[in-house]
């Protein structure tokens, strides 16, 4: 599946527009405050990525149900919530493309 936060994929024509997908995740652990500053923001750090990996593949999920072979338009936000939670939410349109 192709993946980009591109409008269009150079190479390949989007033949048909099947709708907007999303992809949203939160880590389940709370983030320590007791860590020093550096080990704090490694932690928020590999966190994200976590999220923001298993955000992506519920996008890619949502977009195969729709029988897409890319998603086009990507947009990530990343939030640390107040109460020290991560989460990331990824919105784009899936398409399919000639191959």
């Amino acid at each position: 599946m192709i993946l980009t936060t591109t409008n269009s994929i150079e190479g390949y024509k989007i033949i048909d527009y099947l709708g907007i997908v999303t992809g949203v995740a939160m880590n389940e652990n709370k983030l320590a405050m007791s860590f020093s500053m550096s080990k704090y923001y490694k932690a928020v750090s590999e966190s994200i990525d976590v999220v923001k990996e298993e955000a992506f593949k519920k996008l890619r999920d949502n977009a195969l149900k729709l029988k897409a072979n890319a998603v086009v338009g990507i947009k990530v936000e990343i939030e640390l919530t107040t109460h020290n939670y991560a989460m990331v939410s990824i919105t784009g349109t899936a398409v399919k493309v000639a191959v």
